[in-house]
């Protein structure tokens, strides 16, 4: 009797853990870079197919800014996000148990990398960051990697005080803003980010420049390229640690297959045309969390 009893209480207290297990909802945060409704279109193919995995309600969240997402993971609120690489540093060092680093995106040529580009108006005479001198500069937000931290530290290194060098630097509130805002004179010139693959004219192959061409927000032939960054490593696909490992597993293999099973949600997920989402580790990011601590410790 005591035997069965003791398998009992060990069933019992192996119910109780599965239990504790179970999640009753899972959020999905979307890093800002394009207006809201646009981000939740986007994903709905993505949250639908997530809420078929697990079998519990699964919502969108977007935050008006980087740090909304940021906050959401550390704090337990969020569950999933494919953040940039200085989004994914902030992430890490506010909390190194908030997140685990799963996936990145990979280009149509097997990269897993993009670049900031700087660009102005085809008509502003701009043709360069010389030119762009005196000049009113868009980035897009404190925490986002290729639309202020790599090539505010790159152009630095170039020009000396960005803030002497053009006559206003201004913060966008995205990518989306940064790159409407320069169409639409409201800036000078400005940053923001694509895979450098394919053309110009059609926003690259992915990217924030093609999601605004294809969303009919900019015409890119009203625009020029002026500037180009050195290579920026892919941000990572990130899942809330303290979630039970099944339900990561699901959610991350949705991710990995997307490409396979669905190329039209894959294309509105990865921004564009890309070949597949594949396995990267914390240590890909090493070099932008020194970079992050830097900058703050500056500021």
């Amino acid at each position: 009797m005591k035997q069965l009893l003791a398998i009992l209480a060990a069933t019992t207290a192996l119910a109780g853990a599965a239990q504790a297990q179970e999640i009753k909802e899972f959020n999905i945060g979307i890093l800002g870079g394009e207006n809201a409704q646009d981000r939740m279109t986007g994903h709905e193919c993505f949250r639908v197919k997530v809420e078929e995995a697990l079998g519990v309600p699964v919502k969108l969240f977007t935050p008006a800014d980087y740090d909304g997402v940021i906050q959401g993971l550390v704090g337990g609120t969020l569950d999933f996000g494919w953040l940039g690489a200085s989004a994914y540093a902030k992430t890490y060092l506010t909390d190194p148990e908030a997140v685990e680093v799963r996936l990145t995106k990979q280009n149509v040529d097997g990269t897993t990398g993009y670049y900031a580009f700087g660009f102005a108006r085809a008509d502003s005479g701009i043709t360069s960051m010389e030119q762009a001198k005196g000049k009113t500069f868009a980035f897009a937000d404190p925490n986002s990697t290729s639309g202020y931290l790599v090539p505010a530290a790159e152009l630095q290194g170039q020009l000396g005080d960005l803030n002497q060098y053009f006559s206003e630097v201004k913060f966008s509130g995205g990518h989306e803003q940064s790159i409407v805002g320069v169409a639409n004179g409201d800036f000078d010139a400005g940053v923001s980010w694509a895979d450098g693959l394919g053309d110009w004219e059609d926003g690259f192959n992915s990217g924030a420049f093609r999601k605004a061409a294809d969303a009919g927000l900019v015409d890119m032939n009203d625009l020029v390229m002026i500037w180009q960054s050195s290579l920026i490593p892919e941000g990572p696909v990130v899942v809330r640690k303290a979630l039970p490992a099944e339900v990561k597993d699901k959610v991350i293999q949705i991710v990995a297959d997307l490409h396979e099973t669905d190329k039209d949600c894959a294309y509105n997920v990865a921004a564009g045309e890309a070949k597949d989402f594949v396995p990267v580790t914390h240590d890909a990011y090493l070099g932008i969390i020194e970079a992050r601590k830097l900058q703050e410790a500056s500021n």
